[in-house]
Order: C-alpha cells, then structure tokens, then sequence
C-alpha cells in the first residue's frame, strides 16, 4: 500500500509539472488534459445538482422531494433504453476512426448510430406514456403520472444531448461540454426555483407541482443542447467531411460490439434502479425521500471521483499492448485512492452533510454512512469499465452486469421484505445493503476477469 501511494504522489507531481509547462504531448498528455476539463464539467455538473437537490428538497419538503425522486428515476430508467450502448459505441468507433485520420468513416459511425438512438427515443416516450397511468395508480399507487407524461417530453432532449455531447468526446474535445454544462447548471438553478415558487404560491397539487419542475428541467437540457448544436459543425471537424460507406466486416464488427453492450444497458437500468422501484412500492413517499437524498449525495460524489473513466476511454482505445496496461494501472490506482479517502470523509461527517438538507433529513444519516462504501466501488468499476470497452470485450461486461443485476434484485426483494418486518426505515437500510452488496460482486468480477484475460 505504502508503494501505491508513492507511486501516485509522483504521479501527481508530474500531472501539476505537466500544467505548469503546458505539455499536453503524449498520450499522458492528452489523459492529462482531457481528465482536466472532465473534472471540471464533472465538479459544475456535480455541485450545481448538489446545490440543485438541497435548494429543491428544502422547498419542497421530504414528501414531495420523495415523490420528485420517485418520478424522476422512473423517467431515467425509461430513458436508459433510448441508448443501449450506442453512445459508447460512436465514441469508441469514432475514435479510433479519428486516429486512424479517417474523419469519413468516423461522419459514418456519427449519423448511422444517432439514427437508431433517435428511433429508440421516440420509443421509449411512447412506452412511457402508455406505462404511465399503471405505474402510478397501480404499482406506486402515487400521484405521478402527470410528471411521467413529463417525461415523454424530457427523454429526447436529454438523450440527444448526451450523444451530441459524446460526439465532441470521440474527438477529444471536451472543452464544449464543459461549456454546455455550465448552461444547464446556470438555468436550472434559476428557473426551477422560480417555477417551484410561482407553483406554491397559487397552491397547485404536488402532482402538479413535480411534473412542472421536470418541464422546467427539460427546457434547461434544451438550452444546453441549442449551443451544442450551435457549435458542433465548427468543433467536430468530422462532421464537415462526406461519410464513406462501411465495409461488410466494420458493420459486423460494430454489431457485435453493441450487442453485448445493449444487455449491459438493459441489464444495468434495473442494476441502478431496482432499489428505487421496489422502494416505491413498499414505503411511502417521507422514506423515499430519505433514501433519495442519501443515494443522491453519494451519485453526485461518486460520479465527480469517476471523472478519469471518461476522459481516458478516448486514449484506451487508441493504446494497445504495455502502453494501454501501465495507463489502466496508474489510473485504477489513482482512482482508488481518491475513492478511499472520500468514503472515510463522507462515513465521519454524515450527519452534518444531511444537515444542508435541513432537519428532517437527519434520519437519512445511517444511509448516507453506508452509501458511503460505494465511493470506494463506484469509481474503480468505472476505469474497469472504460478498460473493457477499449479493447472490445463488452461481452464480460454483459455478463457481469447480468449476473450483479439478478443478484441485486434478489437481495434487494431478500432484505427490503425482511427489513419491513421491523419498520420502512428498516426497510431503506435494506435496499441500501443489497445494493452495495451487488455493486461489490460485479467490481471482484471485473478484478477476476482481468486477472485470468
């Protein structure tokens, strides 16, 4: 342990070298530099849905910030379908495309792929829309269904913002996101606000209340997806160039690399939200809240740590043989240790972190402390992650999720019942165990397989 750490002390004083020359030459260079502006899209993103969440589940209370959680991940997980990997895939394609300076094929890979996530976004809308009235009156048996109508609207806006977004990634641009972020942050904390002010102020329904607040979120996502498009045609120079026809083999190859990839996504929406949705069912909307505003802190946290997994999938793709396994090491190493020491901040300052919530937050303490396992997990299955995607073995991928997520869904089922006898409360912590028990199996399957090739 002693040696990792000194390792990564050295690490770090070459990183900071590296900024004070301006060197961004290399591979290490170009990790070094796109990692830069990831962690800075990653730390707006991240406390401004921060600063987002308190103010909103401050002046919203912990019942209607419950059911906001509980409408918004149902939204998230219908969504998840509008992608099965095929983001991933533009930007693994394109970017090997792009090193290889076929800017063609690269337009090839872009407008065929964002096709067919456009197709699968109008799906999912439709699904939701006619899924909506059961899932609120009949599963949740709670005042939803207006803000899933929300949805339909706010799954494409998003979804096309993310591909668009990976698009400037696969080039190694990640400047304009960064810009993109700062937008949507910037609007979202001054329109939703206002809108949950104008709301209570002529006494609507909290029905009505959420799915307006899902509106609002959705036109700041437009906003951010304006200037993207606004900028795309002079930033991504690939889009400039006429797009060349894929050989028979590159198209067999691109549908075996999804293939694995869409059962990860499937496979990984109920991974995610599972807890959620079973929580939904069982306790009411005060314990949800609860549950929300601990998962929340630790996402938030967790996806700023993971900001590396992003920004190094471009060059992994592009590394092969020692050069790629002595990026994968530092890298992992360097996560970990970044993961560590958030875990054991967030597990000793629990209580006064919920306390930006306000009071009636506090008994989400013991979630957040055990949440705060996942700080350590959540950001090294990402680098593995990353790594696998690289060197095209997506299938391992698949099959770990696979195996996490059934797991997960019986020891969630397993402890949410059997912490129920005691209390809902009793019930969250449940729900909170299975979940970080699952998230460990599939990191020791990343581990193992990485171990036996």
């Amino acid at each position: 342990m002693s040696n990792i750490i000194k390792e990564e002390m050295n690490d770090v004083k070459n990183i900071f070298g590296r900024f004070r020359r301006k060197d961004f030459s290399g591979d290490t260079g170009q990790i070094v530099k796109n990692s830069s502006y990831q962690l800075t899209t990653s730390l707006i993103a991240k406390f401004g849905s921060l600063i987002f969440t308190v103010v909103v589940a401050r002046m919203l209370g912990v019942e209607i910030f419950g059911l906001y959680t509980l409408a918004l991940t149902t939204i998230i997980l219908f969504a998840s379908f509008s992608d099965l990997g095929i983001s991933t895939a533009m930007i693994t394609f394109a970017s090997k495309s792009l090193g290889k300076n076929k800017l063609g094929k690269a337009k090839t890979y872009f407008k065929g792929l964002l096709r067919y996530k456009i197709y699968l976004t109008i799906i999912c809308s439709f699904i939701l829309i006619t899924l909506g009235y059961f899932l609120a009156n009949n599963y949740y048996n709670k005042p939803i269904f207006y803000a899933l109508l929300a949805g339909a609207i706010y799954i494409p806006i998003v979804t096309i913002t993310g591909y668009i977004g990976a698009a400037f990634h696969a080039g190694n641009n990640f400047k304009i996101t960064m810009i993109k972020e700062i937008i949507f942050q910037i609007s979202r904390l001054t329109l939703i606000p206002i809108t949950i002010l104008l709301l209570f102020r002529i006494s609507l329904e909290a029905s009505i209340i959420v799915a307006s607040i899902i509106l609002a979120i959705t036109f700041s996502y437009f906003l951010g997806l304006l200037y993207l498009r606004i900028v795309a045609k002079k930033e991504i120079p690939f889009l400039r160039k006429k797009a060349k026809i894929l050989t028979k083999n590159e198209k067999l190859e691109l549908v075996r690399f999804i293939l694995p990839l869409s059962v990860t996504a499937l496979g990984g929406m109920f991974f995610g939200y599972i807890d959620i949705l079973m929580l939904g069912h069982y306790v009411d909307l005060t314990h949800i809240g609860y549950y929300g505003a601990a998962f929340g802190l630790i996402g938030a946290a967790g996806l700023i740590i993971s900001f590396v997994a992003a920004a190094v999938l471009p060059v992994f793709a592009r590394a092969k043989g020692k050069s790629l396994e002595n990026i994968f090491s530092k890298t992992r190493n360097f996560t970990f240790m970044i993961g560590l020491a958030a875990a054991i901040f967030t597990f000793l300052t629990a209580k006064y972190i919920l306390m930006i919530y306000g009071k009636e937050f506090l008994p989400a303490t013991i979630l957040l402390q055990l949440f705060s396992l996942i700080l350590i997990i959540m950001p090294v299955v990402a680098i593995y992650n990353s790594y696998f995607v690289s060197i095209k073995k997506t299938q391992i991928i698949a099959k770990l999720l696979i195996i996490s997520t059934v797991v997960n869904v019986v020891l969630n089922i397993w402890f949410i019942k059997y912490g129920l006898q005691f209390g809902m409360m009793e019930g969250v912590i449940g729900a909170c165990v299975a979940t970080i028990c699952s998230r460990m199996i599939y990191l020791a399957g990343f581990i193992i397989s990485k171990r036996i090739g």
